[in-house]
């Protein structure tokens, strides 16, 4: 471990020295290197999915594992949107001159060494790479052993790639240690690594924020909201509900918890129960939920939980702010929703609500850094210093002053 950790601090280095066309050939490259090995990663990524069969994985999980064509294509799809991103290292803003004559400026730079720790994403694997590679960061990776086949056949490509063009194959790391003794290590790195973003579980999320020693980035757990509003269309409504909880229910953007005014709440939920049976969804609600679908009763616990699951939430509420209340209360920070038509209850909704990303009529899953235009993401910040919401290349740097003179002394 300490011989990767040395290995990424000089490649941060050396990395920082990159122009933007050497990058972005590499991206090119990294994009074609992957489609050209795609059988290979197809047959590497059988093995995870075999073992995660075997040790019972949650469909959630399983969905996330899996990796196809179509799913390496879409790396390759963020590859080439990272590639065509401008290069923000080494853009300068804020320029002035003092009364000294210096002129004063902050430049954008490179975060140094990056550590992400991540569980069954292998295609987070290609992302991180991408982001990092392109602002000018060294990275390290620590995947989770659900995916030890795809995450060490996807870095061997990237690896391979680098040294075919002469370029130090430790830009990009993979520890292949799955234990939580990597982990630990890795959370240490004390003067080796100068962020690390966790990816994956709350309890992953959490383990992070309270062990690391060094600087951590909080991204990921979702129990994400919609709330239907008394104005609401409700074919919209519907079709959003549905969107966000069951196109892929083992994602952070998923809705977990939907709260309806007390308004339209009979009505909707008899449109509900039509989704509920079609995708098998449990339940847990309210009182007056019960009484019109089936369902548990809501205990308190039920109202935070990121399900992960094709399971949600529902409560009746009495007013928008009660929906607002409810949501500040529970919510991890991610992403909220509501469905109006009123311009007025919009505006309410997104100036109250504390989380990353809040929607007014589309669903909690666009929240991604691919939908954003950002190519990819390293994860979803649910924090409010430094990057919040999709991290992308922006927010995967620093700055620096720099000062032009010309013999100026302090008097």
């Amino acid at each position: 471990m300490l011989e990767l950790l040395k290995n990424a601090k000089k490649a941060a280095g050396e990395l920082a020295n990159l122009s933007t066309k050497e990058k972005d050939k590499i991206l090119g490259l990294w994009g074609k290197a992957l489609w050209t090995n795609r059988e290979e990663i197809i047959q590497a990524n059988k093995k995870d999915l075999e073992y995660g069969e075997e040790i019972g994985l949650n469909p959630g999980l399983m969905d996330r594992l899996r990796l196809d064509e179509e799913r390496i294509q879409g790396m390759i799809q963020g590859l080439n949107v990272v590639r065509a991103l401008k290069d923000p290292i080494g853009s300068v803003d804020k320029m002035i001159e003092t009364e000294d004559g210096l002129r004063i400026g902050k430049m954008n730079v490179p975060i140094g060494v990056i550590g992400i720790i991540y569980e069954a994403r292998p295609n987070v694997t290609v992302d991180c790479a991408a982001l990092t590679f392109k602002s000018g960061n060294a990275l390290i990776l620590r995947g989770g052993k659900e995916a030890i086949h795809s995450n060490k056949k996807l870095v061997d490509i990237l690896q391979k790639t680098l040294t075919q063009e002469d370029l130090n194959k430790n830009f990009v790391q993979f520890i292949d240690d799955p234990t939580r003794e990597s982990s630990k290590k890795l959370m240490e790195a004390v003067g080796y690594v100068d962020l690390l973003i966790p990816r994956g579980s709350a309890s992953l999320i959490h383990a992070c924020i309270d062990q690391a020693k060094v600087p951590v980035l909080q991204t990921g757990e979702g129990n994400c909201h919609v709330y239907i509003d008394a104005s609401a269309d409700l074919e919209m409504a519907w079709d959003i509900v549905e969107n966000a909880k069951t196109q892929r229910i083992g994602v952070c953007n998923a809705v977990e918890s939907i709260l309806v005014h007390k308004n339209l709440a009979k009505e909707f939920l008899q449109g509900f129960q039509k989704i509920q049976e079609k995708h098998g969804i449990k339940v847990h609600g309210d009182q007056g939920t019960c009484e019109v679908l089936s369902a548990e009763r809501a205990k308190e616990e039920d109202w935070g939980k990121e399900y992960l699951a094709m399971e949600c939430s529902i409560k009746i509420v009495e007013s928008l702010d009660e929906a607002i209340t409810h949501i500040n209360q529970y919510s991890t920070g991610h992403s909220e929703v509501i469905v109006t038509e009123s311009y007025k209850n919009s505006q309410e909704f997104l100036k109250r609500v504390d989380s990353a990303c809040v929607y007014v009529n589309a669903s909690s899953r666009f929240t991604d850094g691919g939908q954003f235009g950002m190519g990819a993401e390293m994860g979803i910040s649910t924090q409010k210093f430094h990057a919040r919401g999709p991290v992308g290349l922006e927010e995967l740097t620093s700055y620096k002053y720099i000062i032009y003179g010309n013999g100026q002394v302090r008097k």
